[in-house]
């Protein structure tokens, strides 16, 4: 008699909190929904969007539903700008110029969208990009969850640095800016009152200068991302996909903060799938990857840049895995749902 494990299940005839969770839903709900009915066709889903006829200009937009509005690090309005902002640097652009649009619920008390409004203002001015346009729409009570913010943002790209989650290479060296796991930690300590916001904060910041100083390494820059929705272990599924190559990451290597280690371990979570908003992931042409630390390390946003891994030279197509601190490997599966929902 044979005995197998249950497989995950979900009712495909209504919308989960894990479609929108950036795992193995939010794939299924992008291939069999939303792009046939937008003829989007196929290819590497990226951060950002060439625009059409115009190859060095970059488009991307994002919604923040991120409960509580407020946490240690940040808020819903500064994570708004910091997150369009990293989408067209993981493209390799500039920004030029931010759309921000509000739904607001009744009831939402005018200090706390005032404080909302000041703290995304301060983080446009500190990123040197202007809010040029807008929206705003009142809902009723029970209609949002007190504020949404809707951000579009254009970018313009620097020279030969074209990167794209689909140049992955064989003997890529994977580079990782910074610790993972802040941000999606504190917002959940936040929301829930675990404690854990007096020892973390989000890392959430605005990374288009870090892009720039890979800038001069040109066409070595393979494939930039930041590890939001779904954290590291779907970023790097989502590159190895995307690419047909097969990478290997060292946990050693992997810097995790040992509050958030300590919260992951009481919550049952993997730090892999926690999200970040302040580190990028790259991967780069293995001569060239001294280089690129060198170069990340020369700011702040990346001062603790290290290599965590490579790509294979062969291996399956689409696999991650992880040597282990006792040597062992074992596979990095794309997440399915949802583990921290409404955490940007």
């Amino acid at each position: 008699m044979t005995i197998q494990c249950p497989t995950p299940h979900h009712d495909d005839e209504v919308v989960l909190l894990g479609h929108g969770a950036g795992g193995r839903l939010t794939s299924e709900l992008l291939d069999h929904l939303i792009l046939p009915a937008l003829d989007s066709g196929s290819g590497p889903m990226e951060d950002a969007a060439l625009l059409p006829g115009y190859r060095e200009l970059v488009i991307s937009t994002d919604s923040f539903v991120v409960s509580p509005l407020f946490f240690p690090g940040g808020d819903i309005g500064s994570l708004a700008v910091h997150g369009t902002v990293n989408d067209l640097a993981m493209r390799g652009a500039w920004p030029v110029a931010l759309s921000v649009s509000l739904i607001v619920e009744e009831g939402l008390p005018l200090t706390e969208l005032r404080a909302v409004l000041a703290s995304l203002g301060k983080a446009a001015r500190d990123a040197g990009v202007p809010v040029v346009t807008g929206d705003t729409k009142v809902v009723g009570r029970g209609a949002a969850d007190r504020l949404f913010i809707n951000t579009t943002g254009i970018g313009q790209r620097h020279g030969s640095l074209h990167p794209s989650a689909a140049l992955a290479r064989p003997r890529d060296a994977v580079l990782l800016s910074g610790p993972i796991g802040l941000h999606g930690t504190t917002v959940l300590s936040t929301r829930e009152g675990l404690g854990f916001e007096g020892d973390i904060a989000s890392d959430t910041r605005p990374l288009h200068r870090l892009v720039r100083t890979l800038a001069p390494l040109g066409a070595d820059v393979h494939v930039l991302r930041d590890p939001t929705r779904g954290g590291l272990a779907a970023t790097l599924n989502e590159i190895a996909r995307d690419s047909s190559v097969a990478v290997e990451i060292e946990e050693s290597a992997v810097p995790v903060p040992e509050a958030v280690a300590s919260a992951c371990d009481l919550l049952g979570l993997d730090p892999l799938v926690v999200a970040n908003e302040g580190c990028l992931v790259a991967f780069v042409a293995a001569d060239a990857a001294d280089g690129a630390l060198s170069a990340l390390r020369l700011v702040d946003e990346g001062a603790d840049a290290v290599r965590i891994g490579e790509v294979l030279p062969d291996g399956p197509a689409g696999r991650v895995t992880l040597r282990t601190l006792v040597g062992a490997q074992r596979i990095v599966d794309m997440p399915l749902g949802e583990q921290l929902p409404r955490i940007c």
